[in-house]
């Protein structure tokens, strides 16, 4: 299902009071088609969490010469929604096709992530998890297998204590998997303990332990959930997620404001120490001092924008190097909620496959969507790269199979409803959100972050502290957009600390990474005996 379209659009009009978006998608079209280049300081390449808070940085100090371009026909980006099923009244629900939850909360008398912030600011409705209301189940049904959750979290604390040696005393990384044998925890052929694991990693992640880099998989995990809380709010909002961020944006864009524009898609991009050259489809142009690309890694590494000059290698490698992941959520309505109505959470164990069709979570549940009938399955990874290639009824009767073996004694029927989105294909996204992958230092992830002369770049991607999470994206937009007013002497009084980097200016990167083996070590002290250059075999 590709979900740019009209449903979504329609849905964001009727509720919003300032439809934004809406009319600005008539002003795009127009803006769009013009021969000439438009001029700004800013160009801002994305309507995302992270392209509306570079925007909005921009505009709380002092800076409102700036254009927001974005492909859909929405603000929100990966924060999208679509209707699906039909409440009794005949109307459609509101599910959310990304994002979904806003992820460590805040403790009191301690920080509080910005996302809760906004969350809470424009009302948006939203419900605890609660990840100990958890059934688990296989190929027979039900099947008590919790026990394994302990073991698990005492081998994760020992992973823990392992990446604060590798950070303190500066030790080569290794992977997730390998930290966890080395703590004890070694699922093998156990499906139940590999079924477990992927609720505790790939759920998170979207990618698997012996993919996943250690240390900056731990530090992802506990600067959002020890600095903040471990407390997540799944978001079920009738309206969609991304009415904070259209909220938002109402706050420093007018409707029909001009500087946005809907449904225009970049072609290329020219770049150099003046200025940045934003190429339309369509025929028109923006000419801008700094430009901001928000684009999601897996549109850079599809390489969808054409940059010119090409980016440099040192960029290009980062871009390359880190993971971008697929989460798919599989949505089903029935004509009944035929399972416990208390349980937020099924775990199902398949007997041949890690990862098939594990996670199961209930919207009928009190306090969600009650009364909807609904449930959906997550796949991520290889199953998540297979579902969206292959034909709805096909994923459709896989799926039924699995919760038919969960629930032996239910005589459960096909479901009234059935959709699913595709993320690894939408041209826009390539993707849902980024991992940490092994070998990848902070330096190389610098790279990713760093500005090349007037191009920027933000994205959760880009947050070394927050990738793959909403906040990751609004701490990035953030920053670039108070350096860019540093640059064009806004902002302020410039400082750069932990409150404002309007005075940090253009970033660091590192155009040459040595590793940790010097050319004389490959020797045979150290299992090399041989050149790895001679050429006795090669024949041109």
């Amino acid at each position: 299902m590709k979900f740019t379209d009209r449903r979504l659009l329609a849905a964001c009009c009727a509720l919003l009071a300032a439809p934004l978006e809406c009319t600005a998608r008539v002003t795009a079209r127009g803006a769009n088609n013009a021969a000439e280049c438009r001029k700004t300081k800013v160009a801002i390449l994305g309507a995302g969490v992270a392209g509306i808070t570079a925007a909005q940085a921009l505009s709380n100090a002092s800076v409102s010469d700036f254009l927001i371009v974005e492909r859909n026909d929405y603000v929100g980006g990966r924060l999208a929604h679509t209707e699906f099923g039909t409440k009794p009244d005949g109307t459609p629900y509101v599910v959310e096709l990304g994002a979904n939850w806003v992820q460590g909360l805040g403790t009191e008398g301690g920080p509080e992530n910005p996302i809760w912030t906004l969350a809470k600011k424009h009302g948006i409705n939203s419900t605890y998890s609660n990840y100990s209301a958890i059934l688990t189940y296989d190929i027979t049904g039900p099947n008590d297998y919790s026990g394994l959750f302990d073991e698990f979290e005492a081998a994760y604390a020992t992973l823990e204590q392992d990446a604060g040696y590798i950070i303190t005393e500066n030790l080569q990384d290794s992977s997730i998997r390998a930290g966890l044998s080395l703590a004890g925890w070694k699922p093998k052929q156990d499906m139940h303990a590999q079924a477990l694991e992927w609720w505790e990693w790939d759920w998170e992640t979207s990618w698997p332990p012996e993919q996943s880099g250690l240390l900056f998989g731990i530090t992802g995990y506990n600067l959002t959930y020890y600095q903040f809380s471990d407390a997540n709010n799944f978001v079920w909002d009738q309206r969609g997620f991304n009415t904070m961020l259209i909220g938002e944006a109402n706050e420093f864009l007018k409707p029909n404001d001009p500087r946005l524009l809907l449904n225009t898609i970049v072609k290329s991009i020219a770049y150099g120490p003046q200025g940045v050259t934003v190429q339309l489809d369509g025929g028109g142009c923006i000419e801008a001092q700094h430009a901001i690309t928000t684009f999601s890694l897996g549109v850079l590494q599809r390489e969808v924008v054409e940059f010119d000059p090409p980016l440099p290698r040192w960029k290009r490698e980062a871009v390359e190097q880190f993971q971008m992941g697929t989460y798919t959520k599989i949505f089903l309505q029935f004509n009944e909620t035929f399972w416990d109505r208390d349980t937020q959470f099924f775990l199902y164990a398949d007997d041949d496959t890690r990862g098939y069709f594990p996670v199961w979570q209930s919207l009928s549940s009190t306090g969600f969507i009650e009364e909807s009938n609904i449930i959906f399955v997550t796949v991520t990874g290889q199953q998540a790269y297979q579902v969206e290639q292959q034909p709805d009824e096909l994923t459709k009767k896989e799926v039924m199979e699995v919760i038919r073996a969960m629930f032996p004694d239910k005589d459960i029927p096909d479901p009234i409803a059935f959709m699913y989105p595709r993320w690894s294909e939408e041209e826009w996204s390539y993707g849902s959100y980024s991992n940490w992958p092994i070998g990848m230092t902070l330096e190389k992830h610098q790279n990713l972050r760093a500005n090349v002369d007037r191009l920027w770049f933000a994205g959760e991607h880009t947050s070394a502290q927050y990738y793959g999470f909403l906040h990751g994206a609004w701490y990035e937009g953030r920053d670039v957009g108070q350096r860019i007013a540093g640059l064009l002497g806004k902002g302020g009084s410039p400082q750069c600390n932990n409150v404002t980097t309007s005075g940090c200016g253009p970033m660091l990167d590192y155009k040459v990474l040595h590793g940790t083996t010097k050319f004389h070590e490959y020797s045979v002290l150290n299992g090399w005996p041989a050149s790895s250059f001679l050429t006795y075999g090669y024949e041109e």
